[in-house]
Parts: C-alpha cells; sequence; structure tokens
C-alpha cells in the first residue's frame, strides 16, 4: 500500500528574526516568499486568520511558488473566536469569496483554529462541521452568499473542482470526546505541541494528519533538540506509512516557534527526516 504524501513547512514568512538568519542577507522581501518555495513543499498562510485578505494577495502568493506547493489557509478569527462557530454562514461565505478560491492547485488543507474558552458543545460544533465545503465547487457556492463586504473585490471563480480537506484546532480539555464526531465528517483534529500550555490531541479523525509545532519547551520561543526532532520524525513516518490497523495518511506538519526564529530551521530538520523533503539544492 502506497504510504502517504508527507509535507512540512512553517506558519507564515514575514518575520524580521529571519532575515540575514534563514533568509540571506539583502534578500528583497518580495522575493521571501519565493525562497520559502525552494525550500520548503506548504506553507500555513495566516495572515487570512486576522483579517480577510485580497484576490490579488493570494494571486501573487500563488504565482510565487513553484508548481506542487501547497497552501494550508488559516480559517478566520470572526468564525472560530468572535461568532464562536454560533450563526456563521454569512462569515464563511464572506471567507471563501475573499480570494482563497484563487489559489487553485496550491490549495491545500484549510485549519479552524478555537480559542481556550470555546468548550465541545456537540450540537454547535456538529452544525459547524457540516457547513464547512468540502471541494472548491461547494465552496464556490457558499462564496455566492457573500454580504455586501466582500461586493467588488469577492473572487468567484474555479479552474477545477477539487477536493479541500479541513483540520480543526481546539485548546480545551472538553474537546477529547470529540473524536467521532470529527471522524464522521472526516476532519483532522490537530495534533498541537504547546509546552504544555494547551491539551495535545492525538486522534486519527481524518484521512489527513495536521500537525502543529509551538515549541516543546517554551510556547512559540523554544528550539527542537535532535532527539525531539527525531521523535516527531518517527511519528510522521507511522502516519505516512500506516499499519495493520491505521491506513497510511497525508501529513501536514507546521512550525510555529517563531519568536526566535527556530521554526525554518527546524522545518528543514525534520523534513530532513521524514518520508517528504526539504527542496533545498
Amino acid at each position: 500500500m502506497a504510504s502517504g504524501v508527507v509535507r512540512v513547512g512553517t506558519s507564515g514568512w514575514r518575520y524580521a528574526s529571519w532575515r540575514g538568519d534563514f533568509y540571506p542577507a539583502g534578500l528583497a522581501q518580495r522575493r521571501e516568499l519565493e525562497y520559502i518555495g525552494e525550500h520548503f513543499s506548504t506553507l500555513e498562510l495566516n495572515g487570512s486568520f486576522y483579517s480577510l485578505q485580497r484576490p490579488a494577495s493570494y494571486h501573487r502568493w500563488r504565482e510565487s511558488v513553484p508548481e506542487g506547493f501547497v497552501f494550508a489557509v488559516k480559517g478566520s478569527r470572526y468564525v472560530t473566536h468572535m461568532l464562536r462557530l454560533r450563526h456563521v454562514e454569512t462569515a464563511l461565505a464572506n471567507f471563501f469569496a475573499s480570494g482563497v478560491l484563487a489559489l487553485g492547485p496550491t490549495l491545500g488543507p484549510v485549519l479552524w483554529q478555537l480559542p481556550e474558552r470555546q468548550e465541545f458543545q456537540p450540537e454547535l460544533l456538529d452544525a459547524f462541521l457540516a457547513l464547512l465545503p468540502r471541494s472548491t465547487g461547494a465552496a464556490l457556492d457558499l462564496a455566492r452568499r457573500h454580504d455586501d463586504r466582500l461586493r467588488g473585490r469577492a473572487w468567484l471563480e474555479i479552474d477545477e473542482d477539487r477536493p479541500i480537506r479541513h483540520a480543526l484546532e481546539p485548546r480545551a480539555e472538553s474537546f477529547r470526546d470529540a473524536g467521532d464526531m470529527l471522524h464522521e465528517h472526516d476532519v483532522a483534529m490537530v495534533i498541537a505541541d504547546t509546552a504544555g500550555r494547551f491539551p495535545r490531541f492525538d486522534a486519527l479523525t481524518a484521512d489527513l494528519v495536521y500537525v502543529r509545532l509551538h515549541g516543546a519547551q517554551e510556547l512559540y520561543s523554544s528550539g527542537y533538540t535532535a532527539a525531539e526532532l527525531d521523535e516527531w520524525a518517527g511519528l510522521v513516518n507511522d502516519w505516512a506509512r500506516g499499519d495493520g490497523a491505521e491506513p497510511p495518511r497525508d501529513v501536514y506538519v507546521y512550525f510555529d516557534n517563531d519568536a526566535r526564529g527556530h521554526a525554518p530551521h527546524d522545518a528543514l530538520a525534520l523534513a530532513e527526516r521524514t518520508e517528504g523533503r526539504a527542496l533545498r539544492e
């Protein structure tokens, strides 16, 4: 049986501490994403969490990376943190109309990160998961229901109807009971390393494994040791290969320990240890 695809990258790429360190001295900021595309196979777009981006931005990002590169897109915090998953159909329509679909073949999984105060409420979560579009065609149908905030700036085109996969990153212990529901909806429960700050959920609930590494010792700040990277590499390879009890799964891993510039170096080191590969020369 074939193994799943492994992709390792970072969460975001615009960090001052990377300049002159991971990024070569003198590299123009407009070329930083291009540099990411030369070294990694994926990136988690996190600006989409804070505000609705514009189609021109998604086009520019798509054009900056090579064929085969994949973006994960972080879902709007307006949906997750402000509306708290309630009455979110229009907000979801606005999100998908804002240009996400302009990524075309580079569009990968969509991440929905919940606030720590959001507890597992079965009926609420079930209704939210049922709203999530599972293909670009379904996302386009949803996007057409955007409101006036997107008037004149909506992107309502697709070049092909492709699957869309979703991942949920809860931060409340009560979500340990949500595995069966996520499995029913084929949504991945994010496996997050947060230096013990938030619960770690290890349930495999979809054909996708989505991992976010925020720091093992100090949240967002500490780098990963060789031993820690070896441990994660063993897990990633096992998930991708599967075994008699578990099928092979695609695995996406994003380092979010950005505060001191560790993320890109740790991502390269993990990519070299897994069945994915760092795309560096």
